[in-house]
């Protein structure tokens, strides 16, 4: 055995140990991550669309469980779980229609350090926050979203618990390899290192057909789910082409920097030439929209400042008017092995936290009219809100 490789067996000798450290801290005592994070009652009326008068009538009736008291006398605060029961009882539940397609969106950049993992959790976990059924996609063998969920990818995901099985056609369906998250309304299929295989194996026998893989997997599971989230890995592989080609709507996570920039408009260059050949053996690929989300940004930074306005001026309408700004409370909570959507509370500074919660929420109730704005049965409701 050569010295560098000795070196680097050494290294991984340590890693088992130093993840399930990790793990131990962020969800002890039991290692197993539970969605913690309840609601005020005030923040229940505004999720369920119904007043605190209407939810005690519905409890008092029958139709709603009678409250849970905590030791103070008060009643306790209410759960995800609790509040999409709500929403059912009262006909508030957010859905697409029957005929409206669901929203399969690819969280994508050809570049790493962009956010991509930390914008399709947050986005998977608000759109099911607001009632949605979604399902997210790890296509990346990194595995950062399915870390985010509270799992050892290469501990408690083996490769058949993966996309794996099914780009090696093992399987009919996508069914067997969903998972359901702590999140109520959130389903996962969960990614490892060895879904890597797959950009080998695909490659070493290419087809049209094996552009389509994950498209026609999709479509087997799809009726279940309002919006379909990819998170695929930050590199033109073929993988990512299955994803460019599953995709009906595209998010381009995107920071101000110059190396950003120059990586994205590479990025996109790679984009038109593999959909164009996509198109020439598969036919149209149709996306609802495309937009750029400014990512990572820090608006104490003159020059990142500059930076947007000029791609505000160059994109035309293609970037959405929210930033994800650079906040501590995404970092702590990240280090907590959680998204800030899960916490009860500030990690930082309450300002912080509340800041930080500002700003997703800008964002990703953006991104979520652009959703509703694709399915016919919302127009309605969206011209009556002013929204169309």
């Amino acid at each position: 055995m050569s010295t560098g490789l000795a070196q680097i067996n050494k290294l991984l000798e340590h890693t088992e140990g130093l993840r399930r450290s990790f793990r131990n801290f962020n969800f002890s005592p039991d290692n197993i991550k539970n969605d913690e994070r309840r609601y005020t009652l005030k923040e229940t009326e505004k999720l369920v669309g119904r007043s605190y008068q209407a939810i005690r009538d519905a409890e008092k009736d029958g139709r709603l469980p009678i409250p849970l008291i905590g030791p103070n006398g008060r009643r306790q605060k209410f759960s995800l779980a609790q509040i999409n029961n709500m929403r059912d009882v009262f006909g508030t539940r957010l859905r697409r229609g029957e005929n409206d397609e669901p929203v399969i969106m690819a969280i994508q950049n050809f570049k790493g350090g962009v956010s991509k993992s930390t914008v399709a959790c947050h986005l998977a976990q608000y759109l099911a926050k607001q009632g949605y059924r979604v399902l997210l996609i790890d296509c990346d063998s990194q595995a950062s979203s399915t870390t985010t969920f509270g799992y050892i990818p290469d501990d408690d995901i083996n490769e058949n618990e993966t996309l794996l099985p099914f780009l090696r056609e093992e399987a009919e369906t996508l069914a067997p390899y969903i998972r359901k998250t702590y999140w109520d309304s959130l389903d996962i299929i969960p990614a490892n290192l060895m879904l890597y295989q797959a950009e080998y194996e695909l490659a070493s026998q290419p087809s049209a057909q094996t552009f389509t893989l994950l498209r026609e997997g999709i479509e087997t599971i799809q009726d279940k789910y309002d919006v379909i989230i990819l998170d695929p890995a930050p590199a033109l592989g073929m993988i990512s082409l299955n994803v460019i080609y599953a995709a009906n709507a595209l998010l381009i996570p995107m920071p101000p920097a110059m190396y950003d920039f120059s990586s994205t408009i590479s990025f996109l260059t790679m984009l038109k030439n593999s959909m164009e050949s996509l198109e020439k053996h598969l036919g149209p690929i149709e996306y609802k929209f495309v937009k750029i989300l400014i990512s990572r940004y820090d608006e104490s930074k003159s020059a990142q400042g500059a930076l947007v306005d000029l791609a505000y001026d160059q994109f035309e309408g293609s970037v959405l008017s929210a930033k994800l700004r650079d906040s501590a409370e995404i970092a702590s909570a990240g280090n907590r092995q959680r998204t800030v959507y899960e916490l009860n509370g500030a990690i930082t500074s309450p300002k912080v936290y509340k800041r930080c919660l500002n700003i997703l929420d800008s964002v990703n109730k953006e991104v979520e009219l652009l959703i509703r704005r694709s399915w016919s049965t919302h127009a309605q409701a969206l011209r009556k809100a002013g929204l169309d």
